[in-house]
């Protein structure tokens, strides 16, 4: 009878609605615990892998003005960074070729990612930096 379909019709549509609540609810909690798990993340910042350290710098030196302190932990020297970094000989190269030109250099000081743009350069000193950088023993 046409009043028994309309009953059965009502009981599915209901169905299809809970069915399609409990969906969605899940789903928001999912992407509550996405969000919370990415703020977590971010929070600990992963901070990118360092391969060597500053040990010295010269007053006065190419690397003194830039701002490069000592105990500064490198993560990217030019094209340099821990995936391609062998031994000082590959930033001794970038130094080489990028004499006069701005380098872009990141570091890792007291826990944070600082950017330092640093000219490599002729001075009073040795060498084009005046800084002393160690490999860190990983």
């Amino acid at each position: 009878s046409p009043a028994g379909l309309q009953n059965d019709h009502k009981a599915l549509m209901k169905q299809v609605e809970e069915a399609l609540h409990q969906l969605h609810a899940r789903e928001k909690e999912k992407h509550a615990k996405d969000e919370a798990e990415a703020l977590a993340e971010a929070m600990g910042q992963s901070l990118p892998q360092a391969f060597a350290k500053v040990n010295a710098v010269t007053p006065g030196s190419p690397a003194s003005i830039s701002g490069l302190q000592v105990d500064d932990e490198i993560v990217e020297f030019g094209s340099v960074n821990a995936n391609n970094f062998q031994n000082l000989q590959n930033i001794a190269t970038v130094v080489q070729h990028s004499e006069g030109r701005p380098l872009s250099v990141t570091v890792i000081r007291s826990g944070k990612q600082v950017h330092v743009g640093l000219t490599p350069k002729r001075w009073a000193g040795k060498g084009l930096l005046g800084c002393n950088i160690l490999p860190l023993q990983r």
